[in-house]
This record gives structure tokens, C-alpha cells and sequence, in this order.
């Protein structure tokens, strides 16, 4: 039997059976790779950069010599790896405790969520006969003047209502019932919506979310003395960074600016796990290339937002310490807030800093030099001093015996020969 009667302005949604997503790379888990691939990153790209430095590539791009990076950086490399791995550490830790609250990735619901954004889309269109009215416009008028040249428009401002869109279902073997189906329109904006616009709204609302926790705690430990002695100062050892730097912090600073601050944006925004394996690695490389040491205007990163590698070195210098705070991606926080910096052309200071990092390199050159000179003549000298002051070596007991004996041998024949021939037993010496 079928009714005639439409059940429901509103369409059905389908049924769904879940399953769990199969992982991203095959045999880990997507949650140990949304700990692991962040950190795999970091070496990865920073250790490209110190590829670069090492074979001294793109020399011209390069914010700073080699010889400032000896002279100007107030910590060793070993201490910088150190501080990062801890970090990196304390990062999977936390990491690992926010998986436990996030549910299992599971498939199936596609075509339910797809349909969920189209029923949305359908709810909103029955707010626009009222919304219309409130300027003194008619839209159901205006649509049944449509409904025969252009039937979508006319159902969009009927309140979404489309009556050749109906579907016969099965409500039980012997019973159907007409009910209201989804528009081509509706469903290509809401696949639209599913697999691009949200993600995208998701994605740039993690990054403002971030950008803004970690200006205001970062300005606050420039602000504060007690912040920036005990704990920022020691980022700023750095005076000219460099790729493998980056998480170069205090531990308690790292877990408070970086891994609190991306863990917060990952949660506000509803990602699922796979889409923090992207928004975590693109926020950690972005972070490195931010400290790389180099201007490339190729660098892809580099070109999408203004807060790339030159802009964040203004702030590791002690003139510009206390502006450019905005990190890792866009400036805004600094043009609102007038932090950005303002001195004007910075070329003249970079160079000034260059000429004197490499006179005090070339100076030490030169002392280390002389002072391996000095030891060298030195040591020569007390080589020669010992050759001459070297003594008769010293004779073995069976040497001295011998001689002992012949010394008695000859005593006895001096005396045997004043005795004018008396024989040889006088002294009994025989």
C-alpha cells in the first residue's frame, strides 16, 4: 500500500555501519604517527638546512656568516640538541594523554555526514520566506512566478521545499511512503562543504588559535623580567639561529608555548587524528623553516605568509628583541598590537654585525696562531735543553763488576812492581 502523503518537509538520512579507518601508512597507527611524524619532520628538514650550511649553498641568501654563528651564539650545538630532544620528549608525553581522550578514527558515515550538511543546507533555506518578509519582499510569489523556468531557485525561496523531488520508500513490506529527497545542488555543496570548505575552516581556525596563544605568552616572557630571565632568555642564547634551533627552549617554555598551544588548537577545532598529523608536522616545519638562517624566495613557506626566516631573525636581534613576536605563521598579532618592527631598513645593522663577527673571528684566528706558535717554539726549545743536559748513561751492575776487577788488577800490578819483584802473593791477591 503506498501513502500518498509526504511524510516530512525535510529528506531521510541514510542509514551507516561503521568500521575502523584503515591507518595512513600500513601497520602503525595513526595515532603513533601523529606522535612520531612531527618529529621525523623536524630532523628531517632541519638537518636539510644544516646540509645547506655545511656544503655552504645559497651563500647569498644566507642572513648571517658562518663566522657569527661562531661567534655571536652564546650555546653550543650539543646543548641545542639536548634541549630539543627533551622537548621533543615531554611533546609525546602530552601527545600520547590527548589520544587517550580522542575516539577511535572510524569510516562508514560518509554518505550520513555528507547528508547531514545537506539537511542543513535545506533547514537554512526555510528561514528565507521570513528573513525575505522582514524587508517587505514575497518570495513564495516570486516563486511560484519560477517554478516553471527555474524550479531550484523557486524551491530555495519556498523555504526549500521542491515538489518534484520525492522518493517512494519501503517503510515496511506492505506499506510505502513519499518522502522528500536531496537536490543535486544541495548535495554538491555539501560534498563541497565536507571535503573542502570545513576542512579549511578547521585548519586556518587551528592556526589562529595557535598564532594567538603563542604571541601573547611570547610577548609576556619579553614583558616580564622573571619569565624572560628564567625561562625565555635561554632561546635567545641564540642570537643568529639556525634550523635544528628551533625547539631550542626551556622545557617548561616548550611544553607551555608549543605542545600546549598546538594540543589546544587541535582540540578546539574537532580535528580527527588524521587531520592532526597534518596540522602538527606543517606547524613544525613551518617553525624550522622560521628559523633556518636563510631568505630563499623560493622557499614556498617563505612566500605564503610574511612571518617567515627574515622577519622572526629581526627579533633574535638584540635590537629588534622586542618586536616581531608573532609566530609560526602569519603577522597580525603584531600589526594589531604595534609590536611589529618599525626601525626601518635592517640591511645596515646586518651588515655592521657581519664585519664585527668576522674581524673578532679573524683576531681569535690569529691569536690561536700565535699561541700554537709560542707552545711549538717552546716545546722545541726544552727538546734542545734536555739533548744537552742529558747525562753519561748509567753502567749495569755486571759492568761495574768488571771494572771493579780490573781496577784490582791493575792495583796489584803497580804494587807487585815497587816491590821489585817479591811475587805476586804479597797482598794475598792471587
Amino acid at each position: 500500500m503506498l501513502n500518498l502523503t509526504i511524510a516530512s518537509d525535510l529528506p531521510t538520512l541514510p542509514s551507516y555501519s561503521l568500521s575502523p579507518r584503515p591507518p595512513l601508512i600500513p601497520g602503525v597507527p595513526d595515532k603513533a604517527v601523529i606522535l612520531l611524524l612531527p618529529i621525523l619532520a623536524y630532523w628531517v628538514v632541519s638537518m636539510l638546512f644544516h646540509w645547506i650550511d655545511v656544503k655552504d649553498y645559497f651563500a647569498q641568501y644566507r642572513l648571517h656568516t658562518p663566522a657569527e654563528i661562531l661567534k655571536r651564539n652564546r650555546v653550543s650545538r650539543y646543548d641545542v640538541v639536548k634541549d630539543v630532544v627533551i622537548q621533543q620528549i615531554i611533546q609525546t608525553i602530552v601527545g600520547a594523554i590527548i589520544n587517550l581522550t580522542e575516539p577511535e578514527d572510524m569510516v562508514g558515515m560518509r554518505e550520513y555526514d555528507i547528508s547531514v550538511w545537506a539537511m542543513r543546507l535545506r533547514i537554512a533555506q526555510s528561514f528565507i520566506p521570513s528573513a525575505m518578509a522582514l524587508i517587505g519582499f514575497d518570495s513564495r510569489a516570486l516563486a511560484a512566478k519560477l517554478q516553471a523556468s527555474s524550479p531550484y531557485w523557486a524551491g530555495a525561496l519556498n523555504g526549500g521545499l521542491y515538489p518534484i523531488h520525492v522518493a517512494i520508500v519501503d517503510v515496511r513490506p506492505d506499506y510505502q511512503e513519499l518522502h522528500r529527497t536531496f537536490t543535486p545542488f544541495e548535495l554538491s555543496m555539501a560534498r563541497a562543504l565536507y571535503w573542502y570548505i570545513v576542512p579549511v575552516v578547521q585548519f586556518i581556525a587551528a592556526i589562529i588559535i595557535l598564532d594567538t596563544w603563542q604571541y601573547f605568552l611570547h610577548r609576556a616572557m619579553h614583558m616580564n623580567q622573571w619569565l624572560y630571565r628564567t625561562f625565555h632568555s635561554r632561546h635567545h642564547r641564540l642570537y643568529v639561529p639556525y634550523a635544528f634551533g628551533a625547539l631550542y627552549n626551556h622545557p617548561f617554555e616548550g611544553f607551555l608555548l608549543d605542545t600546549c598551544g598546538a594540543g589546544l588548537a587541535f582540540k578546539l577545532t574537532s580535528m580527527t587524528t588524521r587531520q592532526g598529523i597534518w596540522f602538527f608536522t606543517a606547524s613544525t616545519i613551518k617553525t624550522v623553516d622560521d628559523h633556518c638562517g636563510y631568505a630563499l624566495p623560493f622557499d614556498p613557506l617563505q612566500l605564503v605568509t610574511s612571518n617567515n626566516a627574515a622577519y622572526h631573525d629581526i627579533h633574535h636581534q638584540s635590537w629588534g628583541i622586542k618586536t616581531n613576536f608573532s609566530q609560526p605563521f602569519f603577522t597580525f598579532w603584531d600589526g594589531l598590537m604595534g609590536t611589529k618592527w618599525r626601525g626601518g631598513d635592517v640591511k645596515g645593522r646586518y651588515d655592521r654585525a657581519k664585519k664585527a663577527a668576522q674581524l673578532q673571528f679573524e683576531n681569535d684566528q690569529k691569536a690561536q696562531n700565535q699561541e700554537n706558535t709560542d707552545v711549538k717554539e717552546e716545546t722545541e726549545q726544552n727538546e734542545q735543553k734536555a739533548a744537552i743536559a742529558i747525562p753519561t748513561s748509567k753502567r749495569t751492575p755486571q759492568k761495574r763488576a768488571r771494572a771493579h776487577s780490573a781496577s784490582l788488577k791493575g792495583l796489584k800490578d803497580r804494587v807487585s812492581g815497587s816491590m821489585h819483584g817479591r811475587g805476586g802473593g804479597v797482598l794475598g791477591m792471587d
